[in-house]
């Protein structure tokens, strides 16, 4: 089929950029699995913006550029923060219904804190932001008659060519069904990839099972640069659970006087940051990371029994229940807490429009890197940063709709690869692949990441990540070449790609800086390493599956 935009995700950039984009032409959403499940569903913090008379633009930027550790964009911060009120009318205007105080005889919105900002600025719904956000969103969305929404269906392959004058585009996208396993192809005027992150690349991860770097590994595939993969947030405080998948305890609670303590009660951050359990979140996960291999203990505890019963029943109520699900009841007993890959500060690389490099295609939130981020994302400027680039894209794709040709028929093309489960030229595909493959190669690359580009790095341990990658891509390409496609094997295959740029990206850079720690290079060096780390099919080839 063909339409105006094909948008690859369902978060809050994929769904903004749709709603916006839908008032000059047809949207097709697809996403891998149900329209509500995306990264965005589990945000629990909220939204950083500067709404309150005590607040300003100028230390909103001040504190997003002090945590991006020297590789923040200013140009890039300044307009996402300035672009920040009118946005969150825009959703105020979508239904989203955040969560308001009196104040001053009158009712105003509530407003949080967390490590590295200067004020109290994170617009929040309780402790569920993002789940309020995806809801209000996706019911605009389902109900807009020029938006169609495919779930079950994921991107495979970003359909490339050139124009006239040799330039490379990109004309749409290869999607599979995961239900029938057949390989479609969609053409589309614009491409958006608002694919999310890529936490599963990790093996303990905060993010859901549809983070699997899809958007990043079709670009590079496709011949778009990346930048700043090495530099992957671990959220310091997940649920330390042995039945608990991937719960975030929100950064939220140590904004509202929440504490750090070793197992044996000790307090230990006052020792790596004056801000204490403020600090931004590289500190906090590199601290808690030293405390636990000094100790040997398996995870810290975070300790809210000294504030009010009452407000934190009112302000965390998810994190409550689910905690007391587990058994653990933070008003009363502290909550053991570990690290885990949490948010990619690197992406596909785009301009101030959210284009990208390749004509006609977009790249938006947690897929794009934007220059807002730098080294190291400075809390809840994630949605933020979704917000204002997912609409200056939709602007900008609707102005140039019309230089952007729609594929006409007799010029799709058929999927590439000779093991696609439905041939259009009606060739036969190759023998299925033992799910056990499949599974054990997902299983070694979450290990190896974790085990040796995780929180704390060595050269050593970046080399032989590489050459295990190495095996690794020319097993999973043999799959792919060989056997139909299936959905399992479309994630193996870009988290494999994606794995291999973030180790790339790595030993690049030899200094230590933000998110990037490697104990062969503890310091800093802005005279060599002052930029961002591109990498580029051809230019900087990795082997991509």
């Amino acid at each position: 089929m063909t339409t105006d935009y094909l948008v690859l995700g369902s978060g809050i950039a994929g769904l903004s950029f749709a709603l916006e984009a839908a008032e000059s032409g047809r949207v097709l959403v697809c996403t891998k699995r149900q329209a509500e499940e995306s990264n965005t569903r589990y945000a629990q913090g909220g939204i950083a913006t500067v709404l309150d008379r005590e607040d300003s633009f100028d230390l909103h930027v001040n504190d997003t550029l002090k945590a991006g550790a020297g590789l923040c964009r200013r140009d890039r911060v300044e307009l996402c923060v300035r672009a920040g009120p009118d946005r969150i009318r825009w959703l105020v205007e979508q239904g989203v219904r955040f969560t308001r105080m009196s104040r001053n005889a009158a009712i105003e919105f509530d407003f949080g804190r967390e490590g590295g900002h200067s004020r109290r600025r994170i617009l929040h719904v309780e402790d569920l932001t993002g789940r309020e956000v995806e809801r209000a969103l996706l019911d605009h969305a389902r109900s807009h008659p020029r938006i169609e929404i495919w779930e079950d269906h994921m991107g495979v392959d970003l359909w490339r060519d050139r124009d006239g004058s040799g330039k490379a585009r990109v004309r749409g996208a290869f999607v599979i069904d995961r239900r029938s396993g057949e390989v479609h192809v969609v053409g589309a005027r614009a491409t958006v990839l608002a694919t999310g992150g890529a936490g599963k690349v990790y093996l303990y991860t905060s993010n859901p099972d549809v983070a699997t770097g899809d958007g990043v590994a079709m670009a590079y595939r496709a011949g778009a640069p990346v930048a700043n993969l090495e530099f992957y947030q671990f959220h310091p405080t997940c649920l330390y659970h042995p039945k608990a998948k991937s719960f975030l305890i929100s950064e939220a609670l140590r904004g509202e006087g929440g504490l750090l303590r070793r197992l044996d009660g000790t307090r230990f951050m006052e020792k790596y940051h004056p801000d204490a359990e403020l600090a931004p979140r590289d500190v906090v996960a590199h601290a808690i990371d030293h405390e636990m291999k000094q100790t040997g203990d398996d995870y810290v505890l975070l300790d809210m029994t000294h504030l009010d019963a009452r407000m934190l029943e009112k302000r965390f109520p998810n994190i409550l229940e689910t905690c007391l699900g587990f058994g653990v009841d933070m008003r009363h007993e502290p909550i053991p807490v570990v690290p885990a890959a949490h948010y990619s500060c690197g992406g596909v690389v785009t301009d101030e429009h959210g284009a990208t490099p390749l004509a006609g295609l977009y790249a938006v939130g947690e897929t794009a890197c934007t220059g807002v981020h730098g080294a190291n994302r400075l809390a809840s400027n994630s949605l933020l940063e979704a917000l204002v680039f997912a609409h200056r894209a939709a602007e900008h794709s609707k102005a140039a709709l019309d230089t952007l040709p729609a594929p006409e028929e007799g010029e799709v093309p058929h999927w590439m690869h000779v093991g696609e489960t439905s041939r259009s030229d009606g060739g036969p595909a190759g023998a299925p692949r033992e799910t056990v493959m499949v599974t054990q190669d997902w299983d070694e690359v979450r290990r190896l990441m974790w085990n040796y580009v995780g929180i704390v790095r060595s050269v050593r341990r970046l080399l032989g990540a590489r050459r295990r990658l190495d095996l690794l891509s020319a097993e999973v390409r043999e799959y792919v070449l060989s056997s139909p496609l299936t959905p399992d094997l479309a994630e193996l295959r870009n988290i494999v790609t994606v794995a291999s740029l973030i180790v790339e990206s790595a030993l690049s850079r030899q200094e230590s800086r933000g998110l990037h720690f490697v104990v062969d290079y503890p310091d800093r060096d802005d005279a060599r390493f002052a930029r961002d780390t591109i990498l580029w099919a051809g230019v900087h080839p990795v082997m991509a599956v």
